[in-house]
């Protein structure tokens, strides 16, 4: 595993100390899950030239990229003159068009990967689910303006998420983003004391509760009393 530093953000030299000669890609999930976080587009850059450099690839699962808070394009990868060669993107359509549990995605690779892909997936899978699939083009060529909705929808509980923790003392959101944010509390107790009342880092899921709920998350937070640290 590649462990992250405190702002919940993978560092490059961290993975490069654990390429060996096994080594065959990196790894990265972006906006992250369960973090939240959104790694900056320099970053991945940075991280595909690392893959080149050893010869590896670079896999990036963007499963949440709908709800990317960022106006810009998440990274330019695409643009890299021997992105094939190099760069895997993965990505769900579960959470884009609520296909969870239909377990469809999209894969872009290089085209020889992908001949190789598809001899594994025709030894295994033989087809991947036939009414996701259809569901998932349906949504492709008629939600754009429903699922703009959604994402606008994400990014303003997203935005309750970080104002509402801004004035509760000792709080510290670690990451925010897409349908999490990971934060940690300001107690003394120890974590296994304190889990009866609270955990020491927090996912909270704000995808499916409203604005006035996540008012009520906030009012709960703000009533707990304990020891500082």
């Amino acid at each position: 595993p590649l462990r992250t530093g405190p702002d919940l953000v993978p560092r490059l030299a961290d993975a490069e100390a654990l390429i060996t000669a096994k080594t065959r890609a990196i790894v990265l999930v972006t906006p992250n899950n369960p973090g939240g976080v959104e790694y900056p587009a320099e970053l991945l850059t940075a991280f595909y030239d690392l893959a080149k450099a050893h010869g590896i690839a670079l896999i990036v699962d963007e499963t949440y990229r709908d709800f990317d808070s960022r106006p810009s394009p998440a990274h330019d990868l695409f643009s890299q003159a021997d992105w094939g060669a190099h760069f895997i993107h993965l990505y769900s359509f579960s959470k884009a068009y609520r296909l969870t549990g239909h377990r469809v995605g999209a894969l872009i690779a290089g085209a020889e990967r992908l001949s190789q892909v598809e001899k594994f997936l025709d030894t295994v899978t033989i087809c991947p689910n036939q009414l996701g699939q259809r569901a998932a083009l349906w949504g492709i060529e008629n939600l754009r303006d429903w699922l703009a909705g959604e994402r606008a929808e994400i990014l303003s509980r997203r935005a309750a998420i970080e104002a509402g923790f801004d004035p509760l003392d000792g709080w510290r959101v670690l990451g925010a983003g897409a349908y999490f944010a990971y934060v940690e509390h300001p107690y003394a107790e120890e974590a296994e004391a304190l889990c009866t009342r609270m955990v020491g880092q927090i996912r909270i899921a704000f995808a499916n509760i409203d604005v006035d709920e996540i008012s009520e998350l906030f009012q709960r937070l703000s009533s707990l009393s304990g020891t500082r640290r």
